[in-house]
């Protein structure tokens, strides 16, 4: 079969049947994107549902044909189509071989194939976009601190050379596609419609944007309706396609909390940033940290690329206030300057008592104290240097 043919049957099985159909997936896996389709469309599908899909299809148009023109509407678009067979297919997706949900009844829950194909506007290879990818993802009513946090989030994965990958939305995914092109870095856009159909319209000149930097995919031809379920299939793809998913605020219920649940299914990196308890954006997000072991918590690109990086050559600082010359002191050094009183001087005899320790040992550290400028000699003893070196409420 030749690519042209491939290509053909694979975009005809997507419009006949959703993506992610498990079904048609096993079908093209024993008989090839051809063979299934031939089968189909011959009303053999192996389930009375998806005979039933297929024949609500097939009434609106032949599937060879919808497909031979959504082929030609994407060339003129400037638009490609990838198939598992070239060369810059992300491997990555194939995950989803595995991704079982547990409790899930809903379709986009149990219908979670791999795609069959990807339509891609922009010029990066899809493999190589999707080496080093990071999703980002959250509330599309996102509050200003989320919206802050999602764009520093994804300026600085940018910065870093990852790719930052989200669904196009308004509120945190458009926070984090505008971070990354603000730091002219990569970002690709998976759409749940066709890839000239920028939704939602006011994110129009962001896709346009990202078009020109980077990518827009989707698994709906030109053209292609933003239906309602196609956002929860397109998730998977999300969670699949790359190295970890980071939520930024999230409602109770939240579209973006099972794309999570899609990456932690699949062994990915699932990170969470925390929100106010008191925000109802943040609700969704705190439940998935309660309620998933695997969830990390992050509150910034180091903690992000610690998940994410090669192990051992991306770890976090640990969060630590600015040194002080206090930090220099060993213990001996802090009770003598804790017991020079506040105002006044005091001698080195009564100093030593106060810290309970020798005279020579106050001596010795009442030079190291003058030498950090934290204590002063004057005739009648030592006394705190001007500015005051200790903190309020010790010995006076």
């Amino acid at each position: 079969m030749s690519r042209d043919e491939e290509l053909l049957a694979r975009v005809a099985l997507t419009w006949l049947t959703e993506p992610g159909t498990w079904s048609v997936h096993r079908l093209v896996d024993r008989l090839g994107p051809a063979g299934a389709l031939d089968l189909l469309l011959d009303g053999g599908a192996p389930e009375e549902s998806l005979r039933a899909t297929v024949a609500a299809r097939s009434r609106q148009g032949d599937a060879r044909a919808v497909a031979a023109d959504a082929l030609a509407r994407a060339e003129r678009l400037g638009a490609r189509v990838v198939a598992p067979r070239d060369e810059e297919w992300p491997v990555r997706v194939g995950d989803l071989r595995r991704l079982v949900l547990k409790g899930g009844d809903r379709r986009v829950d149990r219908e979670t194939a791999p795609p069959l194909c990807f339509w891609v506007r922009g010029a990066w290879p899809l493999n190589e976009a999707f080496d080093r990818a990071v999703a980002v993802v959250g509330a599309r009513a996102a509050t200003p601190y989320g919206l802050h946090v999602a764009t520093e989030i994804g300026y600085g994965l940018a910065d870093r050379d990852w790719t930052v990958v989200s669904g196009g939305a308004f509120g945190i995914d458009a926070a984090a596609h505008r971070g990354a092109l603000n730091a002219g870095g990569l970002t690709v856009a998976v759409l749940a419609c066709g890839v000239d159909r920028p939704y939602p319209m006011g994110n129009a000149a962001l896709f346009d944007r990202i078009a020109e930097t980077g990518l827009l995919i989707s698994e709906w031809m030109p053209g292609a309706d933003p239906l309602r379920p196609r956002f929860l299939i397109r998730n998977r793809v999300i969670a699949a396609a790359t190295a970890g998913t980071v939520l930024v605020e999230a409602a109770a219920r939240s579209g973006a909390t099972q794309t999570v649940n899609r990456a932690l299914a699949i062994g990915r990196r699932a990170m969470v940033v925390p929100g106010p308890v008191t925000s109802a954006m943040s609700v969704g997000a705190h439940e998935m940290l309660r309620e998933q072991p695997s969830a990390r918590l992050v509150t910034g690109v180091p903690h992000v690329l610690e998940e994410v990086g090669r192990i051992g050559a991306d770890l976090a600082p640990p969060a630590r206030a600015p040194q002080q010359p206090r930090d220099l002191l060993d213990d001996d050094a802090t009770l003598v300057l804790e017991s020079i009183p506040r105002r006044g001087a005091v001698g080195v005899d009564r100093l030593a008592a106060r810290a309970g320790v020798d005279v020579r040992t106050a001596l010795r550290k009442l030079s190291l104290l003058e030498e950090l400028g934290m204590v002063r000699r004057r005739d009648d003893g030592y006394a705190l240097a001007t500015g005051g070196a200790r903190s309020p409420g010790t010995a006076s």
